[in-house]
This record gives structure tokens, C-alpha cells and sequence, in this order.
């Protein structure tokens, strides 16, 4: 969780330098996630000044776990974010299964035989 060091109490508002100060996360990056993560919405007062409620900050936090930390992409971690399965895990499990040879038991055992005449040749 975010540590405000301002004097605001828990619930204040922050406006996105301090919301950067204290996540560690550029002002640039955040306004880059507004418009990547359609839930991000801070307000906005005149002037375009933005100003983050304690749940945008939860979600920023959030967003930040899933990308740096877990490795999720912007797109994956949409995804895990609204609940749907995660695209990427799913395509790297169908990889995974797709690549992964099939054997059969009479198969095995004639490539076990054929390694050990290559041995048997190469002393």
C-alpha cells in the first residue's frame, strides 16, 4: 500500500505527482495507464488536474504488481483485472501441450534401442 506522507488523511485525494511519489511510478506512466486500463479514471477539475481517490491508488498498485512484478503484459493483466482468464497463460499452455512429444511404449522402446546402438558404435 501506498505511504502518503503529506498530512492528508487516508482518504484524501492525491493528484497524480504525489500518487507518483509515493507508488514510485512516473506521472507519465500513470497517464499512460489511464488510457490502457479503460477502470483507471481518476477525476478531473478544470485544467485537466487530475485528482485520485484511495481506489484508483489501490488500482494503480494493482496494475503495477501485475505488469512489473508478475510479468503480466498490458494486455494480460486487462484481462486478469476484469476476472477472464489470462490470454497469455492460456497461449503459453497451449504451446506447452503442442510441443510436448507423444510417445507410445512400442515408439520408446525402439529409440531406446537405436541410442544404444549409437553408444555401442561410438566405443
Amino acid at each position: 500500500m501506498a505511504t502518503f506522507d503529506d498530512g492528508k488523511e487516508a482518504g484524501a485525494l492525491r493528484t497524480i505527482g504525489e500518487v507518483a511519489k509515493a507508488t514510485g511510478i512516473k506521472a507519465h506512466v500513470l497517464r499512460y495507464w489511464e488510457q490502457q486500463f479503460p477502470m483507471l479514471k481518476p477525476l478531473t477539475r478544470s485544467g485537466g488536474r487530475r485528482y485520485y481517490r484511495p481506489e484508483d491508488v489501490e488500482l494503480v498498485e494493482r496494475i503495477d504488481r501485475l505488469v512489473n512484478l508478475e510479468g503480466y503484459t498490458l494486455k494480460g493483466a486487462k484481462a486478469a483485472l476484469r476476472g477472464a482468464p489470462d490470454p497469455q497463460a492460456a497461449a503459453q499452455a497451449q504451446v506447452t501441450t503442442a510441443s510436448a512429444p507423444v510417445v507410445d511404449g512400442d515408439l520408446l522402446a525402439r529409440l531406446k534401442a537405436m541410442r544404444a546402438q549409437l553408444v555401442a558404435a561410438l566405443d
